[in-house]
């Protein structure tokens, strides 16, 4: 049978890939340590937990859920955006709770992308922008993100390029894999360069609480702008990338896009996925005092596995990872693989993210002191 012509234009996601051959070492007996991949090890609160168990006596708790959420939830993430981040949004039509913010990437680009338009995407980013834009058959137009300029976006510089054709924009800050934040001044000048093009730019900002004080949104305080949205997670925040909840914040005449895509793709999601998430988004502070505090003791172990490797990193990092520029004169790739076969160690090559990640690797925080510990002392044998 043959296939449809637009998987001509994707490969199998990375890690797909690197992890059949990590698990395969495993059942050859090698002891792999994974800091590749950035799936929290941590358990979700135990409240969240509760909830979604209580979830499950509901009475309709099995039944078909509304296509937009339950209003407990939206009412929940509105709540939430006015308490973090300063934004008042309208449960009703401004936010839209997804099956996890990746499956907002494909909605979004669905609801307002035609074959030939163009998608300005960060490199290095996340892949699944470009593999997502390759799928509806939209031209991808790669925008450089450079150390120099802390990794944020010359916007001047994109508009002498030429922005003809170009209909969505895919931003994210805090960036992954460079942990760089944003700035609320960075904000409002990308909202104004929106509108001035008239380009969709996306936010996406799962990322915004993790080794971070001080959460922003690209979202205005009080207005939508119908050139600009925010794809928001509680993956990392909750540890609860396996529940898949995450979340759509813009104007309602583009949620009422998306939501036109995401009723003929999905039904709602589980009732005790919901009930679970609506507790996690009303938990206290504390809550994340709490995990940032792990993670930075993880970090403090991680950079000083970075440094024996003659690594550099950038201080200030935010989120989930470490991103460190491979030593001159030495390939980040033949690094990565090093690492793996010769001290059963595996981390991430930048070059996924984009050439302008080719110098760089990437390591995870999601792994136990103890473990990374251990990868210290493989390396240094």
């Amino acid at each position: 049978m043959k296939t449809a012509e637009r998987l001509e234009s994707v490969q199998e996601y990375y890690f797909s890939k690197k992890l059949r051959e990590v698990a395969a070492l495993r059942e050859q007996g090698k002891p792999v340590i994974n800091l590749g991949i950035g799936s929290p090890d941590l358990a979700p609160p135990q409240q969240v937990v509760d909830a979604m168990q209580n979830g499950l006596k509901h009475s309709k708790a099995h039944q078909y859920q509304p296509y937009k959420g339950i209003p407990e939830l939206r009412n929940a993430m509105t709540d939430f955006y006015s308490r973090y981040y300063h934004v008042d949004l309208h449960a009703e039509n401004e936010i839209l709770p997804l099956m996890g913010s990746k499956e907002g990437i494909m909605h979004i680009s669905m609801a307002f992308l035609n074959k030939g338009d163009k998608v300005l995407v960060p490199d290095p980013g996340y892949p699944t922008y470009t593999s997502v834009s390759g799928l509806l058959q939209a031209e991808v137009q790669k925008y450089t993100l450079d150390e120099s300029q802390n990794w944020l976006p010359d916007l001047e510089k994109l508009e002498k390029q030429g922005l003809e054709n170009v209909k969505i924009m895919w931003v994210n800050y805090p960036h992954m894999p460079t942990g760089t934040k944003a700035t609320t001044d960075f904000f409002e000048k990308l909202t104004a360069f929106a509108e001035k093009n008239e380009i969709l730019v996306v936010n996406d900002n799962p990322y915004s609480f993790i080794q971070n004080t001080e959460p922003l949104s690209i979202l205005d305080s009080d207005k939508r702008s119908d050139y600009v949205m925010e794809l928001n997670s509680l993956s990392k925040s909750f540890n609860m990338a396996g529940w898949r909840v995450g979340m759509l914040a813009g104007c309602p005449k583009n949620i009422e896009a998306v939501l036109k895509v995401k009723s003929n793709m999905d039904s709602g999601m589980f009732y005790p996925l919901q009930a679970g998430a609506v507790k996690a988004l009303q938990l206290s502070d504390e809550w994340f005092v709490n995990l940032n505090e792990l993670y930075s003791s993880r970090k403090k172990k991680v950079l000083e596995l970075v440094k024996t490797l003659n690594c550099e990193a950038a201080p200030g990092q935010s989120g989930l990872f470490v991103w460190a520029k491979a030593p001159a004169g030495k390939s980040a790739e033949g690094l990565v693989d090093e690492l793996l076969y010769d001290k059963d160690l595996f981390v991430t090559p930048g070059f996924i993210f984009g050439e302008q990640g080719r110098d760089y690797v990437r390591f995870s925080l999601c792994a136990t002191e103890e473990m990374i510990d251990e990868a210290l002392k493989r390396i240094r044998s």
